[in-house]
């Protein structure tokens, strides 16, 4: 486990999906920084992915959750960021290599997508999933110099 906390965020559609999570990180160890929404009125998903990359990049956070109503939008958003890397993860094989292979910082869940359940898996995989290095390492630098 990191020494530093878990932030989780999310838009009004991922609301109740991103307080499970928390209260899951919060039983695993884990202290999170909650960056919001903070219920269910209608939100914009860009302001939330903007909220976690100043986290990241202010490094107040080594990782972070994110989520809306596909995963999709926030991930796009939070990806415009160099040094965000957002997995939209489906079930805990993807969470789990997009950690080992991609060195993802950051993971993204649709709430209209998986249930509580597997999105607790996806976590769990995410969190315990080191970086494997190695012949990743050169196609994850190239992402941060754009391609």
């Amino acid at each position: 486990m990191s020494g530093k906390p878990i932030a989780v965020a999310s838009d009004h559609a991922g609301y109740d999906l991103k307080a499970a999570l928390a209260e899951a990180l919060v039983a695993m160890g884990y202290e999170i920084v909650d960056l919001g929404t903070d219920g269910p009125d209608s939100v914009d998903y860009p302001d939330f992915a903007k909220a976690m990359i100043r986290a990241i990049v202010e490094g107040r956070v080594e990782r972070g959750v994110l989520v809306c109503g596909t995963g999709v939008g926030i991930s796009i958003a939070a990806n415009r960021h160099p040094g965000i890397r957002a997995a939209l993860c489906h079930n805990e094989t993807t969470a789990r290599l997009a950690r080992e292979h991609n060195d993802a910082n950051v993971l993204a869940l649709g709430a209209r997508i998986v249930g509580v359940e597997v999105a607790k898996d996806c976590l769990k995989a995410f969190l315990t999933t080191e970086f494997a290095g190695g012949r990743h390492e050169k196609r994850v630098a190239k992402l941060a110099d754009g391609g």
